[in-house]
């Protein structure tokens, strides 16, 4: 991947992850961001249409805990770190149109 990560290109998906950034930390993200699009480039390169999928590391049955009843969250603690919200509910963008 030869083309360069424009500055518009950087800030929007430092928009995207939440991240804000300033113009002395651009150049440092513009650099993390493109070793990351390289490293995804190269994953894309693999063959791997004949390989068996690996659902987990192990071999042996993962044993999950049993669900248990707590005490519910403070809807003011549960909303406290939201970036947006209306009353008591997270405000979150339309994903689905008609």
């Amino acid at each position: 991947m030869e083309e360069k990560l424009t500055d518009e290109e950087v800030y929007h998906v430092a928009h995207l992850a939440r991240i804000e950034i300033d113009e002395d930390e651009l150049e440092n993200y513009k650099i993390k961001l493109k070793q990351i699009l390289n490293d995804i480039e190269k994953m894309n390169e693999l063959e791997v249409d004949n390989e068996d999928i690996l659902i987990a590391p192990l071999d042996k049955e993962v044993t999950l805990r049993d669900d248990v009843k707590g005490e519910m969250l403070d809807p003011k603690e549960a909303l406290k770190n939201t970036p947006n919200k209306s009353g008591d509910f997270i405000k979150v963008p339309v994903m689905i149109h008609d």
